[in-house]
C-alpha cells in the first residue's frame, strides 16, 4: 500500500472512533433514575445533595408569550442541600414537554444590557432565536427577582423557600427557530460561586468561577437540544459550603 494512503487512514480513523462516540452520546439510552423534565433528562453533579422540589404545569416567564402559549413546556426544580440539610441553591428548569416540535418558530424574547447585570447575548440581537446568559451578583437586594423574574419570586414565595444571603441569580435562555425551548433558572447562595477574598487583587477577580459557571451552565443547556434523550449534564458549583 502506498505510503500516503496508510498516512490517511491513519489520520481518518481516530475522526471516525471521535465521530462514532458522539453518535452513541446522542442517542444514550434514557436512565430512568435521573430526574426528568418533559423531554430532557437532568445529569447532576455527582456527590451534590441535589433532590426534586416538585413539578409544576405552569412555566415561568417565557417570551414572547403568544409563542410560549402554543408550544407545550414542562418545568422542574431542584433544590441543593447543604451540611446541616439547609437549603443553598434552587434549579429551575423548563423544556419542552416532547420530541414532536413545531416547524418553524420565531421567537422575539430581547436579551437588553442592565446595570449590575452581566449579559451575554450569543444570538446578537437574532429577531428568530434566544441565547441568553445573564447573571446577577446580589439578587438578594433592591427585590431584584420581583422586578426582573416576577413569576419566579412569587414561585419561590409560594413554595416558601428562602436562601443563606446574599445569593445570586443566574438565567438561561435558549431557543431555536426548530422550536426547541430551554430555559434554567439558579439562584444560589453566593458561596457557592465566589471565594472568600482578603485583598484587593482577590477580589477584583472573584467573580471569575460564576462567569465560567454561567457559561458551562449554557452550553450544557444547548447541547441538550440537540440530544435524543434530551440529556442536560448540570455542571458542579466552583464552590462547596464548609461543614
Amino acid at each position: 500500500m502506498p505510503q500516503f494512503f496508510r498516512a490517511g487512514r491513519a489520520v481518518l480513523a481516530p475522526l471516525l472512533i471521535a465521530a462514532g462516540a458522539l453518535g452513541l452520546a446522542a442517542c444514550a439510552p434514557l436512565q430512568p433514575d435521573l430526574p426528568r423534565v418533559g423531554r430532557a433528562q437532568l445529569e447532576m453533579p455527582p456527590g451534590a445533595a441535589w433532590e426534586p422540589l416538585g413539578r409544576a404545569d405552569e412555566v415561568i416567564d417565557v417570551l414572547p408569550d403568544d409563542t410560549a402559549n402554543d408550544i407545550p413546556l414542562s418545568m422542574v426544580a431542584m433544590g441543593l442541600r447543604g451540611p446541616a440539610r439547609e437549603l443553598l441553591a434552587v434549579m429551575l428548569v423548563q423544556t419542552n414537554s416532547s420530541n414532536y416540535l413545531r416547524d418553524t418558530t420565531f421567537w422575539t424574547a430581547p436579551c437588553p444590557r442592565q446595570d449590575g447585570v452581566e449579559v451575554k447575548d450569543a444570538a446578537q440581537g437574532s429577531p428568530v432565536r434566544i441565547d441568553c446568559l445573564r447573571y446577577k451578583r446580589r439578587a438578594d437586594t433592591a427585590n431584584y427577582l420581583g422586578e426582573n423574574r416576577l413569576r419566579l419570586a412569587e414561585w419561590m414565595a409560594r413554595h416558601k423557600i428562602e436562601l443563606p444571603t446574599p445569593y445570586s441569580h443566574i438565567l438561561f435562555r435558549y431557543a431555536g427557530t426548530g422550536g426547541a425551548f430551554i430555559a434554567v433558572d439558579v439562584v444560589a447562595d453566593q458561596r457557592l460561586l465566589r471565594p472568600d477574598t482578603r485583598n484587593n487583587e482577590e477580589f477584583l477577580v472573584a467573580g471569575r468561577p460564576a462567569l465560567a459557571y454561567g457559561d458551562r451552565l449554557a452550553e450544557a443547556a444547548r447541547l441538550s437540544t440537540g440530544m435524543m434523550d434530551g440529556r442536560f449534564v448540570v455542571p458542579p458549583f466552583p464552590f462547596t459550603v464548609p461543614r
